[in-house]
C-alpha cells in the first residue's frame, strides 16, 4: 500500500472518528498543548525581547540563548526531565517552552530594533514614558515580525508536541506512537498527515491575525 491508501484508510473509517481515541478528541488535546507552550514561550520571550530591543541591550546574549535553545534535543531533554521529575506535564513543558522562546525572543529583539527612531525620538521628545513608546509606537511598528516569529515558534509547538504521547499524554502523537507499537502504519500515516494539516491552520491562523492586526501602512512598510 501506499502513503495515499493508508492514509484514505484511516480517515475513511469510522471509529477514528469517535470516542477518547477518535480524531476530534486527540487534535483538541494537541491544540491545547499548543496553545499552552506558545502561552508560556510569549509570556517570556515577548516581554525581554521588547525591552532588551527597545533599549538595545543585550542582543549577544540572546542570540546565545538562542542557539542554545536550538541545540537542546527536545526528545533527549524530556526523557531527562521524566527521569528528574517523574511522570507530568511539566516535562512536556519545558521543551517545547525552549524550543519556542528562541524565536520569539530574536524575533521581537530584532523587530524592535528596526523600527524607524523618527517617531521614537519624536514620541520622546513630547515627553512619553518609556513604557508607552514600546507599546504605542515601537510595538505597532514591529507587529508583523513578532507575528512571524510567534508563527514560527507555533508551528514549531505543533510539529513537536507530538512527543507528549512518548510519557503517557494524548494528542495526534498518540496515533504515531501507538501505530509504531502495534505495526498499525494507517495510524501512523494518517496521525502524520493530521500533525502537517494542523501545521498548516497555524500558517493560515497567523496569516489572518496579521491581516486583522496589522494596519495597511505597517504592512507596506515591513513589504519594503
Amino acid at each position: 500500500m501506499s502513503i495515499l491508501d493508508f492514509a484514505n484508510a484511516f480517515f475513511s473509517d469510522g471509529t477514528h472518528w469517535h470516542g477518547y481515541d477518535g480524531i476530534p478528541t486527540r487534535v483538541t488535546e494537541h491544540v491545547g498543548y499548543t496553545l499552552e507552550a506558545l502561552g508560556l514561550s510569549a509570556a517570556i520571550g515577548l516581554p525581554v525581547g521588547l525591552v532588551t530591543g527597545h533599549y538595545g541591550r543585550g542582543g549577544n546574549v540572546l542570540a546565545l540563548i538562542a542557539t542554545a535553545g536550538r541545540a537542546l534535543p527536545t526528545f533527549g531533554l524530556l526523557v531527562l526531565l521524566t527521569m528528574l521529575l517523574g511522570f507530568g506535564m511539566a516535562p512536556v513543558m519545558i521543551p517545547l517552552v525552549v524550543l519556542a522562546v528562541p524565536p520569539i525572543l530574536v524575533t521581537t529583539y530584532e523587530a524592535v530594533r528596526s523600527v524607524d527612531p523618527s517617531p521614537v525620538d519624536a514620541a520622546r521628545g513630547m515627553g512619553m514614558r518609556e513604557t508607552d513608546i514600546m507599546l504605542r509606537v515601537e510595538l505597532p511598528q514591529s507587529l508583523p515580525l513578532i507575528l512571524g516569529g510567534l508563527r514560527t515558534a507555533a508551528v514549531q509547538i505543533v510539529s513537536t508536541a507530538t512527543i507528549a504521547a512518548y510519557v503517557g499524554f494524548g494528542g495526534l502523537g498518540r496515533y504515531i506512537i501507538d501505530g509504531l507499537y502495534q505495526r498499525d502504519y494507517e495510524k501512523v500515516v494518517g496521525g502524520a498527515t493530521l500533525v502537517a494539516g494542523l501545521a498548516l491552520v497555524t500558517l493560515a491562523v497567523f496569516w489572518a491575525a496579521g491581516r486583522l492586526t496589522v494596519s495597511a501602512g505597517v504592512r507596506r512598510s515591513a513589504r519594503a
